[in-house]
């Protein structure tokens, strides 16, 4: 069951270089601005915001494959440059395209696909290739290939075709947008492993920024404590601290980032979001709408991106945000005959300190 897998280490997405103009970007490059890079075979009409019409803006591209599937994977995050939208999770679309890492051309096997578990990739061997150009590539390690009994086998054979003669030729337009869209300027997103950010936090402004909030709020952040990606463990004890706002939720967030304030994406695959406020009577998390399958959390925006998301030339733009969550399906449902990216949801919160951030 897909509800036994376990999270993966809790990832950290980082400004990189910037990618000049003109230069060309694939769909299996992770960033931040620019133009969504569509997967082969797949026609992304450019969405607009459901509140204002406006057409909305290019948030960040993930390429997040996962194990025990034959598909590469991309997720792409677009939100409205409205004020009075930015804030609310409807005027945020998330969209995930697929495509098999077999050519399609390739002759149809008369063996029955058996996947494992769905578990995020072990990205840690290549966790370096965020944001390069090449392509990452894909394994199909985890997928178990059992030959189909005789009864199944001319089935089998028949389906493979059918999908075949449907795709032949079929051509995805890549992006369609009937007018001039806004863009945020584009950089790469590099990436390192939680664990790995407090060997390398020797980063004095980020320190002092922090321990500029430390004073401000009466509270010290080292004293707070911290939970696990998966939620595992013992349960919570606090203890008492004098917070100017009194919200342990928000203080808990900035324990988990003190040793790295300047991430900008945290990735854990089917693990926890870091919160910055509790959740009320809403939920996050919600059912896919195509599988009916539950949707699990994949990675969120965090605080530190807001202020580093620049118009285009001499365009000034601005998204506000404290955090964005982003959970996709369970299953990845998707099937060789898609066209179209497949919609996923978004959850946005407010920061309660957004001018702590605004400074980086």
């Amino acid at each position: 069951m897909c509800s036994a897998a376990r999270p993966g280490p809790v990832l950290l997405g980082l400004r990189d270089a910037v990618i000049g103009a003109g230069s060309r970007c694939s769909w299996e490059t992770s960033k931040v601005g620019g133009r969504p890079d569509c997967v082969p075979g797949i026609t992304m009409q450019y969405p607009h915001c459901p509140r204002c019409s406006d057409p909305l803006i290019h948030i960040v591209q993930v390429y997040c494959p996962l194990e025990g599937s034959a598909y590469h994977r991309t997720i792409n995050v677009l939100a409205c440059l409205r004020p009075e939208c930015c804030g609310r999770s409807d005027s945020w679309k998330v969209l995930r395209s697929e495509c098999l890492e077999t050519p399609l051309n390739q002759e149809p096997t008369a063996k029955k696909m058996v996947p494992v578990p769905v578990t995020v990739k072990d990205w840690c061997p290549e966790a370096d290739d965020w944001g390069m150009e090449e392509s990452w590539g894909s394994s199909t390690e985890g997928v178990v290939q059992t030959p189909a009994p005789d009864s199944e086998r001319e089935v089998i054979e028949q389906t493979s075709r059918l999908e075949a003669l449907l795709l032949e030729g079929a051509e995805g337009q890549g992006l369609v947008s009937q007018s001039t869209v806004p863009e945020f300027q584009p950089f790469y997103i590099s990436v390192i492993e939680e664990e790995d950010s407090h060997s390398q936090s020797n980063f004095k402004h980020e320190q002092e920024l922090l321990a500029e909030y430390q004073r401000r709020e009466g509270v010290c952040v080292e004293q707070l404590p911290l939970s696990s990606c998966d939620g595992e463990g013992a349960p919570e004890t606090y203890e008492k601290s004098q917070v100017q706002h009194g919200d342990r939720t928000f203080n808990k967030f900035m324990k988990r980032i003190s040793s790295c304030p300047q991430q900008i994406l945290r990735y854990c695959w089917n693990g926890s979001p870091l919160l910055l406020s509790p959740l009320g009577m809403e939920s996050a998390a919600s059912m896919c709408e195509l599988c009916t399958s539950p949707r699990v959390f994949e990675f969120q925006l965090m605080p530190a991106l807001v202020n580093m998301l620049k118009g285009s030339g001499s365009q000034e733009q601005s998204v506000e945000f404290g955090t964005v969550l982003i959970y996709t399906c369970q299953r990845s449902c998707w099937s060789r005959t898609n066209q179209t990216p497949v919609e996923e949801s978004a959850f946005v919160q407010a920061d309660p300190d957004q001018h702590f951030f605004n400074r980086y």
